[in-house]
């Protein structure tokens, strides 16, 4: 339900419809209370292997898995979808299996290795002045890699103006700019940004129990209170961030008030914080104001401090 709210929201990349990206974290477990979850020798966790449609950051697909398995093997279990672009770190780079994207007409932008052997074939010209570097037409060298990914790859390289940090992209798509490129990239953080709120805000490291159906499903609570969360949003039309929405229902959780008129009061408030409103947006206004602008709230602070 919430894919299908979100579906006609834009990418933010032109000539792109479908976006995902595709990341996993790994939450740390006692080894002494989770033993089935060993993961080194003094250590236990599980993983969370996630891929979010960036519509709306809506999770499609979560897998969750002992620590030790390397996120490269999710992609077996992934349904490719023609003509979407699915955009992974470095982490992900098996040419067999990135091959199928390639073979199912989708396309996939990935970080690559230092130790990815490339041989340039042609070369694009690019405006560096918007930080690109260069954009090639490459071939896999490495016999067992050209062997299962035959066919040539294109090769970014774009420069971060904030960090100065290089960055090289290997992509399947030959038709977008290359700035598009790099700016599907940089769309991965929304997964990442997902993966922390599910880490921090719902406090799934504090388990209620030490089984493995324990564990997976407080990982699943979590996850399903998120999407009722965006669903909540996008039916009511609420234009604050999801998780802006999350973090002010967190401390107005056992409030009478109904959500969407505590928001109309808010963005009201805000807009014209001369004007009195009611008491509970008075009430509520320095919380929902240090929310909205993505803050924390200092430890044991009161929602009426």
């Amino acid at each position: 339900m919430a894919v299908k709210l979100y579906a006609n929201d834009a990418t933010g990349i032109p000539d792109v419809r479908d976006l995902y990206a595709l990341d996993s974290t790994t939450i740390d477990l006692c080894l002494t209370l989770f033993p089935w979850a060993r993961f080194r020798k003094h250590k236990a966790a599980v993983k969370m292997h996630t891929l979010l449609d960036l519509h709306g950051s809506i999770p499609t697909f979560i897998r969750i898995t002992d620590g030790k398995v390397h996120d490269v093997n999710v992609l077996d279990e992934i349904a490719i979808e023609a003509g979407a672009f699915y955009v992974m770190d470095r982490g992900y780079i098996d040419f067999e299996r990135l091959y199928r994207f390639t073979l199912d007409s989708a396309f996939f932008v990935v970080r690559t290795k230092a130790n990815v052997l490339l041989q340039r074939r042609y070369s694009r010209p690019v405006d560096k002045t918007t930080g690109l570097r260069s954009d090639h037409t490459v071939i896999l060298t490495s016999r067992s890699s050209a062997t299962v990914y035959p066919d040539p790859l294109r090769r970014v390289t774009y420069c971060d103006p904030e960090s100065g940090k290089r960055l090289k992209f290997l992509t399947n798509n030959f038709a977008l700019p290359p700035l598009a490129i790099a700016e599907i990239y940089k769309k991965r953080w929304a997964v990442e940004l997902f993966l922390r709120w599910i880490k921090q805000h719902l406090r799934i490291k504090a388990f209620y129990g030490t089984s493995e159906n324990a564990v997976k499903t407080q990982i699943w609570i979590a996850v399903s209170v998120y999407v009722l969360v965006a669903i909540v949003r996008k039916r009511l039309g609420i234009e604050a961030s999801l998780y802006q929405l999350l973090q002010i229902l967190s401390v107005t959780l056992l409030e009478k008030t109904p959500i969407y008129g505590y928001f109309r009061e808010m963005a009201f408030n805000m807009s014209y914080p001369d004007i009195p409103t009611s008491s509970f947006c008075s009430t509520f206004n320095r919380t929902a104001v240090v929310a909205s602008k993505g803050g924390e709230f200092p430890p044991g602070a009161r929602i009426s401090d």
